[in-house]
């Protein structure tokens, strides 16, 4: 399939391990973020960005919103990938928050956004990140435990540990979205 293009924008490689899994499922070319010429949205139906999710913002969300002119008329794909749960409707409503302040409400209605599990190995995490993690601590720390939403008790559970929530088959929905939109076809997996 040539009609799609999966871009990615990764930190510590759990982005760019489904953006792989994605444009190998889709037999179509795959681009980091900041090696992708916008110029280039023109040869593609169907475009399949990927973005950590950090501080609740996506990493590299401008290449998309700094170019709704050139995606004009393109089917946009949208896959996040971080820790909370995708399960979590508080999760979800916190990253479209943030995503309608970078994004119009037209460019919004245009996507269709999936969410993805991720990893951490704190080990790994720049100075910066490390900062933000253990500020964030030790802020829920202080709160009173009956007040913390799903995600700030699963995110206490997890801290300084190493985990993985990476797993090929949660891409299934996006992939099988991708086919029926540009083929009608149901992939194989």
């Amino acid at each position: 399939m040539n009609k799609a293009v999966v871009i990615y924008d990764s930190k510590y490689g759990s982005t760019r391990q489904y953006a792989e899994w994605i444009a190998q499922a889709l037999s179509c070319p795959l681009f980091e973020r900041k090696k992708f010429n916008p110029q280039d949205f023109s040869k593609y139906d169907m475009i399949l960005y990927g973005g950590g999710l950090y501080a609740g913002s996506v990493s590299g969300i401008k290449l998309i919103s700094q170019n709704h002119i050139l995606l004009s008329g393109k089917k946009i794909v949208l896959f996040t990938c971080g820790l909370a749960s995708p399960d979590d409707p508080d999760n979800l409503s916190s990253i479209r928050a943030s995503l309608s302040k970078t994004l119009s409400e037209e460019m919004l209605q245009q996507i269709r956004i999936f969410h993805l599990r991720g990893a951490i190995d704190y080990s790994r995490l720049t100075f910066l990140h490390r900062s933000m993690m253990s500020m964030m601590n030790k802020m829920l720390q202080k709160k009173d435990v009956h007040t913390l939403s799903a995600a700030d008790r699963e995110f206490l559970k997890l801290y300084g540990k190493n985990v993985s929530f990476m797993d090929p088959q949660s891409i299934r929905p996006l992939v099988n979205y991708a086919f029926l939109v540009l083929s009608h076809t149901p992939p194989v997996l």
